[in-house]
């Protein structure tokens, strides 16, 4: 494996996201980095489709992880054009640059906060993320930042979460863990995390804010995999007590709490197993604007 990135300084209006991407979090993303791609596909495929990159177009995929998307969006625009992923996890730079190396591919990688990295002006012809924009302290500045960033008539394509209550993949399993985990904090809306921009009315106040124009934001629907092959429960059961809300509530737990929730869980996803897999909705967002 190549020798990490130096880990980004905690500090400024994402300094919280910083911390916890380069903590577990990034070393679980990087870790499950396949079994999340094969998740994420149809997402992964949406952005592609909604970006609609032309050969010699110039790309940066914000919030790019483990680098799926931007290996994507490297091949549409070519040898003439360019990809680049930036990402606040050093884990997960890590990994995506490996997987470059790997792949033969010509996407680029930077660990940083593109909320606020001194991109030269006009970089860009297209800002695209998976999942990546859901993350700042302060969305305006970042997406005025980011405009700033993108050459006349540039635009975007984003794909962002949906409510939490519309995303089984992520509502199930918290729901049916919910009896054996201590009183929960209600969700602050609007602020960092998964589900920041489930309210399009309020994304697109974020957007026209910032200055973007000719904003699009459509629903979009697709099953996601969560377990395959020899043991799909299994295989279902560990990625949602390790990756998402449930992972995080369930910090800190004795052990006879998490083997609870863990049966508790296994029993909603025995439920969704059908021909060989379980499967589960995510409902998003495709956002598409331009500067």
């Amino acid at each position: 494996m190549s020798s990490p990135d130096r880990k980004l300084e905690a500090r400024g209006s994402n300094a919280d996201q910083i911390e916890y991407w380069n903590g577990d979090a990034g070393e679980k993303w990087a870790r499950h980095q396949d079994r999340l791609d094969a998740m994420l596909a149809p997402f992964s495929g949406a952005v592609l489709s909604l970006a609609s990159v032309k050969p010699g177009e110039r790309i940066m995929d914000i919030g790019c992880g483990c680098g799926a998307t931007t290996f994507d969006l490297t091949a549409a625009a070519g040898p003439s054009g360019r990809a680049l992923g930036a990402d606040i996890s050093a884990p997960m730079i890590a990994r995506a640059k490996e997987r470059a190396a790997a792949l033969g591919s010509s996407a680029e990688f930077l660990l940083a906060d593109a909320a606020s990295h001194d991109f030269a002006p006009g970089s860009f012809d297209i800002l695209a993320s998976r999942f990546g924009i859901m993350f700042f302290e302060k969305p305006v500045a970042a997406f005025t930042h980011l405009r700033g960033t993108l050459a006349p008539g540039g635009r975007t394509a984003f794909v962002c979460w949906r409510a939490f209550r519309d995303n089984a993949w992520a509502a199930l399993p918290l729901m049916a863990a919910m009896p054996h985990l201590p009183p929960q904090e209600p969700p602050v809306p609007g602020a960092p995390g998964p589900f920041a921009f489930d309210e399009a009315v309020r994304f697109r106040g974020v957007l026209t804010e910032a200055g973007f124009g000719s904003i699009e934001i459509e629903p979009f629907d697709a099953e996601l995999t969560l377990g395959a092959g020899a043991e799909p429960v299994e295989t279902a059961l560990h990625q949602s007590l390790e990756i998402g809300p449930l992972s995080r509530a369930m910090k800190e737990l004795p052990e006879a709490s998490r083997g609870a929730i863990s049966d508790a869980v296994r029993k909603v996803l025995e439920a969704n197993l059908k021909d060989g897999a379980v499967r589960l909705p995510g409902a998003v967002w495709l956002v598409s604007a331009k500067a």
